[in-house]
């Protein structure tokens, strides 16, 4: 009996722990998509600039703000060869148009959270991702997304 409270008090631990990590992940898309946005606001060329550096303030660990335009993307840190491509009809593995519902989303609310399925960096394994997406101006919006 005593091992099996243990074990409980374990699993609830990791269960709290996990979430709180989630939590601490989906804070950091919005404060970096939101810091990136004003940046943008206030010197535009220096924003894209900034984004695109591997090593600059808008990553963080695995976080990373990106900006699109529609559906062509603008800047991106870890993959500066997608720059000037358009994705708007990328799908995830399961067929989800997910570049089209950032759009949807910039358009209607503004801003808000598009989940889809996506292999981490460097993986083939199918894993739940969710980004963060927020409305720039009428042209331009800025995302940051985590894997669950």
């Amino acid at each position: 009996m005593k091992k099996f409270l243990v074990f409980a008090f374990v699993v609830v631990v990791g269960f709290f722990l996990t979430g709180y990590a989630f939590a601490d992940d989906k804070a950091e898309c919005i404060s970096k998509c939101e810091a990136a946005t004003k940046m943008m606001k206030e010197d535009f060329t220096g924003a894209l600039c900034e984004i695109n550096k591997k090593d600059g303030k808008f990553v963080k660990d695995k976080i990373y703000v990106f900006v699109m335009r529609g559906g062509i993307v603008v800047a991106h840190p870890f993959r500066p060869k997608a720059i000037g491509a358009d994705l708007i009809n990328y799908k995830d593995k399961e067929g989800k148009e997910f570049v089209k519902e950032y759009i949807e989303i910039v358009k209607g609310k503004g801003s808000g959270w598009v989940d889809y399925k996506w292999p981490k960096p460097g993986e083939e394994k199918i894993s739940d991702k969710t980004t963060y997406v927020l409305k720039v101006d009428d042209k331009y919006y800025v995302c940051a997304g985590y894997y669950k």
